[in-house]
């Protein structure tokens, strides 16, 4: 996992509400423990039609949404069952944060073990990107804001641990094993 700092990007906007994981990755592509070549299958049943040709009018389709590694999503992005597939679907399409005004627990999680930003603003702000499809923004995990394209910032909260991890570019694992001394001399210093 790549350590995330700030992420400067140009935005892909889906405004619709209640996007749940089957929609993110239909659960026919939960076939595979692999997470390369699931970001061609995000968002399928509104990518492509009944003949696997891509639909011109999804956004994920256009040229202009090309490179960019934020979406901006409606209110309760990731809802419906726990399936990790779904971030590692959005991570290999390119995506390294999600803004939304409101994002499942486990998605959120999920998102955080997985490299990808849960980003949860207030409704003004996420309106003003809502109405920007394509504007450049700046994640700043190191702040905890948002640059909006008019200038302004607006503030996020995240869990300090997965905040850490993120930075770190670490899982909960990859943290655990890093502290192999530390855990080797407690053990020692207690008789374990």
């Amino acid at each position: 996992m790549q350590p995330i700092s700030t992420l400067t990007s140009r935005t892909v906007v889906l405004p619709f509400t209640n996007i749940d994981t089957d929609q993110i990755i239909p659960a026919r592509f939960l076939t595979t423990t692999t997470r390369l070549g699931l970001g061609e299958k995000l968002f399928a049943d509104w990518r492509y039609d009944a003949a696997g040709t891509p639909r011109a009018d999804f956004v994920l389709n256009r040229p202009e949404s090309r490179g960019c590694e934020i979406l901006v999503a409606g209110r309760n992005f990731g809802c419906g069952s726990s399936r990790e597939h779904a971030v590692w679907a959005l991570r290999d399409h390119g995506f390294r944060a999600v803004i939304s005004t409101e994002i499942a627990d486990i998605f959120r999680r999920n998102a955080q073990k997985n490299g990808v930003v849960p980003v949860v603003l207030d409704a003004a702000a996420h309106a003003r990107l809502l109405a920007q499809p394509g504007a450049r923004v700046v994640v700043d995990l190191e702040a905890k804001t948002v640059a909006l394209p008019d200038g302004t910032t607006a503030a996020f909260p995240i869990e300090p641990f997965a905040r850490y991890c993120l930075l770190e570019g670490k899982d909960e694992l990859s943290f655990l094993a890093s502290q192999d001394a530390a855990i080797t001399a407690y053990e020692r210093r207690i008789g374990g």
